[in-house]
Parts: structure tokens; C-alpha cells; sequence
């Protein structure tokens, strides 16, 4: 069953009601099952060799779901020395743990240089820094930025002119002058053009536009596509097709080796696709009120543990786990944060809440807990990891 249709089963419910009991509410709860179906389908599709699947993550940080990603085979992605630790924690090695970041102070490359793995300089200034000071037997990449750019929302759009992120392609001559300043060649090319994609041929765009790019330098180790690889939030909503573009990436990497006549390893470095089905942020209801405009349904959560809707006016799924087959109303629900932005759903139809009632809000489970904060000086919320 995939995690977005809009009636789960019984089953299903009864874990969430159990580990809600257990542990009370706001409570995230994690399925391991989905996580291992969506990493073991997306390694699947793609038969390209020496193939790396970089977990971002960013996109969900907690220990289990780390160790289980590991275990499937997963490396991992990190923007900042804190996520470094928290891999390195759950297992990883230094050669399985990639870094890329913008504007990274001069602390956090010292302690990225310390730390081991691969790197992916985002600026001529971060090459320079990393040429000049990380051993030479260490990987070293740069991010380009093709100026493709894909996503649900501008503010997750990473390629383009308007992101910060990456280097321009005429800068690739400036980026091997300054590796070769330093006695070193660069290693691979890296690049991420947003978040949540849902078109196959968008990638392969991107992927033919870096690949072009990389024919600029002497042959490379890898490269790198990075993530963004879309779910379907909204019941009914398509979901990506995974078959094609498995294909589609099969055959732009066998175009590339028969014309540039060497074999590089193939990186992709999803998190929402892997973990955000995966999610389920399940809360209390603790007010009912009514108004000549709108009923809203108040629980105990807020913006501070699910931030999306707010911030991005994503849409989450939400379900009535006490009372499924209730009759639907149309209702606004709304947190416990003091602000009038913090709204999980407006008028959505929900089958009918009562006080104590739970509600599973879906597709939480990347960029969910990890973007929490103790705004309003509310707790962090709990979590639960089921199998």
C-alpha cells in the first residue's frame, strides 16, 4: 500500500493509537519498512555500475533510520561537521560520507578537513581553501551550477541564477587553474537542482548538462547529481516514475562512457524519496471551535515541529487515526504555536474530530523533526520507530 493513499488499514491505525499510548503525543512516528521498499526500488532501476546512493541527511537525521539506511547500503550526505557526526555515530566511515555546503565558515572546512571523505568545494574560495590544505589522497569536487532548476517551491530551487549554490561553468577554467596551483586535479563534479522533482526528463537534462561540463576536465572519479527526487504529498497525486527514469539515467551515463571513453563512479544523494513516506507526525486534537467562517480544529502541535505548511504552504495529508470512517467536515486545523501562520491544513474535509482525538499527518518523515525547534519554548517532539 503506498503511504499516500487516503484510507489505511486497521492495522496500520492500531500502531499509531499503540505508539501514541507509549509514548504520548506530538510523536513522530517512523515505518522502516517504507524506507527499506524506497531504497531497495530506486537501487533497482538503475544498472550503471559502481552506482552510490547518498542518503541526505539533512532530510531526516534520526540514529535508527541511519543505522537502517546503512545497512541497506546507502553512503551518506552531509552539509555541516554536526551531520558528519551524527554519520559517523550511526556507522558510517569517513570514505562513505560526502560534504557539500555554501558559505561554510572557515571553522566548519577545518573541521570537515579533520573529519575525512569526499568533498564538493561550492565556490572558487572553498576550492582554493580545500586545495591548499586537505591531503591530497582525499577526494576533492566541485559544485556546478548548470542553471537548471526544479522543485515545488522557490525557496528549495538549488541551480538557476538565482541560487547560491555552486559554481558557473565558465568558471571551470579559474577551478582547475587553482587545483593545479596546488599540485592536485579535481576529482569529480557535483550538482543539485532542487528538491521534490517529479519529471523524469528534468533530470536527464540536468544529468546531460553536468556531464557536458565534465568533459571540460581530465578524467574524474565520480559525479555527482545530488538528490531531489519528488513524493506524491496529495492522495491521487502521480507518483514519480521510477522505471523511467532508471532508464533515462542508464542511458545518458552510456552515452557519456562511450564518448568520453572512462567509466566514473555514478552518485545520487536522495532523502525525501527515501524517508518522507516513511513519516507520520501524529497529534492530539485539543480544541473544537466554531466561528461564522470556519470550524478549526486545534492540536498540540504547531509550526515548530512540522514547519513545511508554513514556510512552504506544502501540503500534508491528514487523517482522523480514531475515528476514520467518521463523517467528513470541512475543517482548518490548526497549531498550538502563537502565530496565525501556523496551520497544518484549511478547510480540508477530516472525518470527524472530537477532542482526544488523534491525527496522523502524513508524508512527515523528511524535513519534518529534523527543521524542529523550541520556539514558543515548547519541547521537541517525541519519536517512534516501528517496523
Amino acid at each position: 500500500m503506498w503511504q499516500n493513499e487516503p484510507m489505511r488499514t486497521a492495522t496500520e491505525f492500531s500502531k499509531l493509537k499503540q505508539a501514541a499510548k507509549r509514548h504520548g503525543t506530538p510523536l513522530y512516528v517512523y515505518d522502516e519498512r517504507i524506507v527499506t521498499e524506497r531504497y531497495r526500488e530506486l537501487a533497482a532501476v538503475i544498472s550503471y555500475p559502481n552506482l552510490e546512493i547518498h542518503f541526505a541527511v539533512k532530510a531526516n537525521s534520526n540514529p535508527r533510520l541511519l543505522k537502517l539506511l546503512k545497512r541497506l547500503g546507502a553512503d551518506a550526505e552531509t552539509v555541516s561537521p554536526g551531520e558528519i557526526r551524527l554519520a559517523k555515530r550511526a556507522g558510517f566511515t569517513s570514505k562513505q560520507i560526502a560534504f557539500t555546503c555554501a558559505n561554510a565558515s572557515a571553522a566548519d572546512l577545518d573541521a570537515v578537513i579533520r573529519a575525512g571523505g569526499t568533498v564538493n568545494a561550492d565556490s572558487l574560495y572553498q576550492l582554493e581553501y580545500f586545495a591548499k590544505r586537505l591531503p591530497k589522497r582525499r577526494p576533492l569536487g566541485v559544485r556546478i551550477n548548470q542553471g537548471i532548476a526544479g522543485g515545488h517551491h522557490k525557496h528549495v530551487m538549488t541551480g538557476g541564477p538565482d541560487s547560491k549554490f555552486g559554481i558557473d561553468p565558465s568558471q571551470v577554467r579559474d577551478a582547475k587553474r587553482i587545483a593545479a596551483k596546488y599540485g592536485r586535479k579535481i576529482d569529480g563534479v557535483h550538482q543539485h537542482i532542487g528538491s521534490n522533482v517529479l519529471d523524469p526528463p528534468l533530470f536527464a537534462k540536468a544529468m546531460r548538462a553536468l556531464l557536458g561540463t565534465a568533459r571540460q576536465f581530465d578524467e574524474l572519479d565520480y559525479v555527482d547529481f545530488g538528490g531531489g527526487f519528488g513524493i506524491p504529498y496529495r492522495p491521487g497525486e502521480p507518483r514519480l516514475d521510477i522505471p523511467k527514469l532508471g532508464k533515462l539515467i542508464d542511458q545518458t551515463m552510456a552515452d557519456f562512457v562511450n564518448e568520453a571513453g572512462y567509466q566514473p563512479r555514478l552518485a545520487f544523494e536522495p532523502g525525501r524519496y527515501l524517508v518522507a513516506e516513511a513519516g507520520t507526525l501524529v497529534v492530539s486534537v485539543t480544541d473544537y471551535k466554531i466561528t461564522p467562517h470556519k470550524t478549526f480544529v486545534g492540536v498540540d502541535s504547531g509550526f515548530n515541529q512540522l514547519l513545511r505548511p508554513a514556510m512552504y504552504g506544502s501540503y500534508h495529508h491528514i487523517e482522523n487515526a480514531s475515528n476514520p470512517r467518521g463523517r467528513a467536515q470541512k475543517v482548518t486545523v490548526a497549531g498550538n504555536v502563537c502565530e496565525s501562520g501556523d496551520v497544518f491544513a484549511k478547510d480540508r474535509p477530516l472525518a470527524a474530530p472530537r477532542i482526544g482525538d488523534l491525527l496522523a499527518i502524513r508524508t512527515a518523515g523528511a524535513y519534518g523533526e529534523t527543521m524542529a525547534s523550541t520556539y514558543n519554548a515548547r519541547p521537541l517532539p517525541k519519536v517512534a520507530v516501528i517496523t
